[in-house]
């Protein structure tokens, strides 16, 4: 059976016309297309005010690609140089300072993300207060954590697990306080209707929604953590950053190849072991597509 004929260039013509008539905001609004067309002109003229600026060049980037490619070469073969036992030794180190600060950044922010939701605290100075404190903190990069520190308390892993501690208790708990803020209101009016008090509707209506999200959050963060405890390490907060910067410094590269393969197997397994753990705290698995 032969399909039908496509419409006429008339009928076209007037069905166009007839759209145009029932939406005439989305064809007549010339305002917002000139604000479209100054934003990405705008956007367009920024970038290359900062590629001028930042002295930004494609040739100079053309001509360290061949520096760049003897540089990987001489770090082929990966190799320990008899340093293995201080490498892994640092590795833990590594993960300790890690999960230490992560830790401390989580039991720090729970009570703080409280006090920042509106939901739980109507007050408006109290929670206003609470996210410019959890603002401020999360403002400072974990580098700049770990620089005060190593001055504060000397160089080592103490230093490292205050600086990751530090940057992630403004982090948590401005992500702790919206995981609570967006909890579901039904259970906390079911322990209402019932009689309950407050704490108890903190306690039974929305703890039982956000901890198993606030588990997933914070063993993300333990990964991630792992990788900003190599960089500051580097600075002199202990871990297996000390040993890279050393050995970059002194271009002993193969050292720097078993280093680097070290923190990617590292991160890796604990990413494995992480997504694994946040699927069962929340109880949600990846939806295949198709």
């Amino acid at each position: 059976m032969r399909s039908s004929a496509p419409k006429s260039r008339p009928a076209f013509a007037q069905e166009i016309a007839r759209i145009r008539a029932s939406y005439p905001e989305r064809f007549t609004n010339r305002a917002r297309s000139l604000k479209l067309a100054l934003c990405l002109g705008g956007g367009a003229l920024l970038t290359g005010l900062a590629m001028w600026w930042l002295d930004f060049s494609l040739v100079r980037i053309a001509n360290g690609l061949g520096r760049l490619a003897d540089f990987s070469l001489m770090m082929f073969p990966p190799s320990t140089g008899d340093r293995l036992g201080l490498y892994l030794q640092a590795l833990f180190e590594t993960l300790a300072i890690a999960f230490l600060g992560t830790l401390v950044a989580a039991l720090l922010a729970f009570p703080i993300a409280f006090l920042a939701a509106k939901n739980v605290v109507p007050n408006f100075f109290v929670h206003f207060g609470a996210r410019r404190l959890l603002d401020v903190i999360r403002g400072i990069d974990t580098l700049i954590w770990a620089l005060l520190w190593v001055s504060v308390v000397g160089l080592g892993p103490f230093a490292g697990v205050l600086a990751i501690a530090c940057s992630d208790f403004g982090a948590l708990g401005k992500l702790f306080s919206e995981a609570i803020e967006t909890a579901d209101r039904r259970p906390v009016e079911g322990v209402a209707s019932s009689g309950g008090s407050r704490l108890q509707q903190v306690r039974f209506g929305i703890l039982p929604q956000v901890v198993p999200v606030i588990g997933g959050q914070c063993l993300y963060y333990f990964e991630s953590n792992t990788r900003s405890a190599t960089i500051i390490g580097i600075v002199g907060a202990g871990g297996i950053g000390v040993h890279l910067a050393e050995q970059i410094r002194v271009l002993n590269l193969q050292d720097v190849s078993f280093l680097v393969l070290m923190i990617l197997a590292a991160v890796t397994l604990i990413d494995v072991a992480s997504s694994k753990l946040r699927a069962s705290l929340i109880g949600r698995r990846p939806i295949p597509l198709g």
